[in-house]
C-alpha cells in the first residue's frame, strides 16, 4: 500500500531535506500543495485531511493550527516544532529513548519529533537516572555547539552574509529559560531542568554535546566503567537503532570528538571520558543537527509508523 504523505512546511530547511530522503521511495506518494496556496488556510486542511500522515515543518503556531484544521480520525502526525514536544497523548519520537519506544512510535496518531539539544542530553542522561546510577535529583550542567542551520532561515542568513567574518563560536539563550528546557526536563528523568548554555558555531551543521558529571558529592559514586556499560546496555537493546556508544578509552583528544563527523547521517555516538579518583565524568555526544537531531529523525519515526524497516532512506 502506498502512503499520501503531506509535509506542510516543505520549502523550510528540515522540510527539503526531508523531501529529499523521501523522493525516491515507491511506497511512498508524496503529495505538494502549490505553492500560491501555501499560506490559505482552507487549501492546507485539504491537504492534510488527504494524507496517511502529515509532517509539520512548521514554526510552533503554524504547527498547532495545522493540527487543528484535522478534522478526521485518519490522519497521522509527525510534528517537527517544539509546539507539542510535552503534550499529552503525542508520542516523544525519540525511538531509541527506551527499549519500547520505537513500538509506542508506530502505533502513535500524533509523534513530536524530539528537539536537535535535547536528543544529546536525553541520550546521555536518562539511561544514567534509569540504572540508579545517578539520583533523579542531581544538578546538571550541559552545554555544546551546533551549526548555524539549526536557527532557522534567518541566522542561516545572517552567518552566511557574514562569511568568514561570522563569530566562530557564540553563546546564545543567555537568559537561562531556552524553550527546550521543558522537554529536557520531562524526557531525562531528572527532578529539575539543566543548567544549559548552548552555543553556535560558523560553520553550516553537525553538533556536539556535552555532559560533564561531578559526582565526588553522591552516597555511591560510578565508576567510569559503570557510566559507559549501563549507557552501552540501555542502547544495545534498541534494535536497529542509530545510537552507538565509542568504546571506553583514556584519550586526552580525539579526532572523531567533531560537530561535523557524523554530518549527513541518522547516527549519535555516545563518548565517555572519567578520572575516578576524581570522581568526575564526562559524557559528549556527536550527531548532525539536521540529520538524528531534526529531517532524519523525522523520517525514522515515518518509517516506524509505516511499519518498513526504520533504517530506510536514511544514511548510517
Amino acid at each position: 500500500m502506498v502512503a499520501r504523505v503531506f509535509i506542510d512546511g516543505e520549502a523550510g530547511t528540515t522540510g527539503l531535506q526531508i523531501r529529499e530522503r523521501l523522493a525516491m521511495r515507491r511506497d511512498i506518494d508524496l503529495i505538494s500543495i502549490p505553492d500560491e496556496s501555501r499560506k490559505d488556510p482552507a487549501a492546507r486542511a485539504d491537504y492534510l485531511n488527504k494524507a496517511d500522515i502529515a509532517i509539520l515543518c512548521l514554526p510552533d503556531a503554524a504547527a498547532r493550527e495545522s493540527v487543528a484544521l484535522i478534522e478526521n480520525d485518519t490522519t497521522r502526525v509527525i510534528d517537527a516544532s517544539s509546539a507539542h514536544r510535552v503534550a499529552p497523548d503525542w508520542a516523544y519520537g525519540f525511538a531509541e529513548m527506551d527499549a519500547d519506544q520505537g513500538d509506542i512510535i508506530a502505533a502513535a496518531m500524533r509523534v513530536t519529533n524530539p528537539g536537535c539539544w535535547p536528543q544529546g542530553l536525553i541520550a546521555s542522561i536518562r539511561p544514567l537516572v534509569a540504572a540508579e546510577l545517578l539520583p533523579a535529583d542531581l544538578a546538571v550542567n550541559y552545554h555544546g555547539i551546533s551549526g548555524y542551520s539549526g536557527g532557522g532561515k534567518g541566522m542561516i542568513a545572517d552567518y552566511e552574509g557574514c562569511g568568514n567574518g561570522a563569530n566562530v563560536y557564540a553563546p546564545y539563550a543567555l537568559g537561562l529559560n531556552h524553550k527546550h528546557l521543558p522537554e529536557m526536563t520531562e524526557y531525562t528523568l531528572l527532578d529539575a531542568a539543566p543548567l544549559f548554555t548552548p552555543s553556535v558555531g560558523n560553520y553550516y551543521k553537525g553538533m556536539l554535546t556535552v555532559l560533564p558529571l561531578n559526582l565526588a558529592g553522591l552516597a555511591k559514586v560510578p565508576t567510569g566503567e559503570q557510566i559507559h556499560a549501563a549507557l552501552a546496555d540501555h542502547f544495545a537493546g534498541a534494535a536497529d537503532g542509530f545510537v552507538d556508544v565509542a568504546p571506553l578509552a583514556a584519550l586526552e583528544r580525539a579526532d572523531d570528538l567533531d560537530p561535523q563527523a557524523l554530518n549527513d547521517t541518522n547516527r549519535l555516538c555516545l563518548h565517555v571520558f572519567a578520572n575516578d579518583a576524581r570522581a568526575q565524568a564526562v559524557v559528549i555526544a556527536v550527531y548532525d543537527n539536521l540529520g538524528k537531531g531534526a529531517s532524519g529523525a523525522a523520517v525514522q519515526n515515518l518509517n516506524l509508523m509505516l511499519g518498513v524497516d526504520q533504517t530506510t532512506s536514511l544514511a548510517a
